[in-house]
């Protein structure tokens, strides 16, 4: 073998270690959408410095609006993962959940009245029972999952038809407003800091789940629950509570984009709020190279997609494509990444570029 030969076969090498890795998906996807911006319109990427309703200095732009959202969906997706990875299935209802949350937020703040002049609590303690109440839900359907053994996406079925109903019961029907001016930071900018508080929020989880996946065996038994739930439980490990718990923390997840959510426009529209953002949740785990099925999971690639998926979003929005037609769009990007993701199809794409090597080592 000659000198070519071998730069072949370590070129070869190097480029199949950089497409096995498990970043390589959100961050190709992140590259192509960028590039598609940059040569349709290159002011996508242009950053001012604008003014807030408050008179406050805040940036504005397509790119603060994708560290905007995709901040919520970046929390999420980390719940998300971890119910996917240990129960090989995803939680349809964090959309109505949120729902939920937003609304015992309102209500606790409002108290009895729908339009008070001032906060009847604080928003950490009204924030406390909304966490409280998304886990309790969270609880529910992981009780079903794991210990009824009935499947995540026929579970959360319930909670998704039921969910934007008992948040409308919640508060009687009634759209309540906060007229308190501090109630809007956590949705918002606080005043002096012209990045989105939702980006700070996101920061906190995702330190948050960095430390608890160091420093705890969750991420390991979560991983082995889904990859072999059997040899798991022989190994010491509990699948029900496991699957349990990570339906639990998705709901924390959930109460924290609820208090986001709300905090963007101080009211709640029911059958409005975080519409859809199911779909896109389990897109960002999907994109970031997670096998829907479960079993082994990578966080950083699931946040990082969660940002791609904000990015294809405002860039649908930014070339006029209507809001009903969003979600056939997305799920086209499901459909290709499902199959790409598939085992059989994965084999054969091996197949093919160990015989594309062998030809040009020949």
């Amino acid at each position: 073998m000659g000198n070519t030969d071998v730069k072949k076969t370590k070129d070869a090498g190097f480029l199949s270690k950089i497409v096995h890795q498990q970043l390589f998906i959100p961050i190709a996807a992140l590259l192509i959408l960028a590039v598609f911006n940059l040569i349709a319109d290159p002011s996508f990427f242009k950053i001012t410095m604008g003014v807030s309703s408050t008179g406050d200095p805040v940036l504005s732009g397509y790119l603060i609006t994708i560290l905007d959202y995709g901040s919520e969906l970046a929390i999420l997706a980390i719940g998300m993962t971890l119910v996917t990875a240990a129960s090989g299935g995803q939680d349809i209802s964090v959309g109505a959940a949120i729902a939920i949350a937003g609304s015992v937020i309102l209500r606790v703040l409002c108290g009895t009245n729908s339009r008070p002049d001032e906060l009847q609590t604080s928003v950490f303690v009204a924030f406390i029972v909304a966490c409280l109440v998304a886990m309790l839900f969270g609880a529910f359907n992981g009780i079903l999952v794991a210990h009824f053994k009935i499947q995540p996406m026929v579970a959360t079925l319930i909670l998704y038809t039921a969910g934007r109903s008992i948040a409308a019961w919640i508060n009687n029907n009634e759209l309540p407003i906060i007229s308190e001016p501090s109630f809007s930071y956590y949705g918002g900018f606080i005043p002096g800091i012209p990045i989105p508080t939702p980006f700070f929020i996101a920061i906190i989880c995702v330190i948050i789940i960095a430390l608890v996946l160091k420093f705890t065996n969750l991420g390991l038994y979560t991983q082995a629950v889904g990859i072999n739930e059997k040899s798991s439980r022989l190994n010491g490990i509990n699948p029900v509570f496991i699957k349990f718990l990570s339906f639990v923390i998705l709901g924390l997840c959930v109460a924290v984009v609820g208090l986001i959510k709300v905090s963007r426009f101080s009211t709640i529209n029911y059958s409005v709020i975080a519409k859809d953002i199911e779909m896109d949740a389990i897109l960002a785990v999907a994109l970031g190279g997670n096998a829907l099925s479960g079993g082994k999971f990578n966080m950083a690639a699931s946040i990082l997609g969660a940002y791609v998926i904000q990015f294809l979003t405002t860039t649908l929005y930014k070339f006029d494509v209507q809001s009903d037609a969003l979600p056939a769009y997305k799920a086209v990007v499901v459909i290709i990444l499902v199959v790409l993701s598939a085992p059989s199809v994965r084999a054969k794409l091996s197949q093919l570029g160990k015989k594309r090597h062998v030809k040009e080592v020949a």
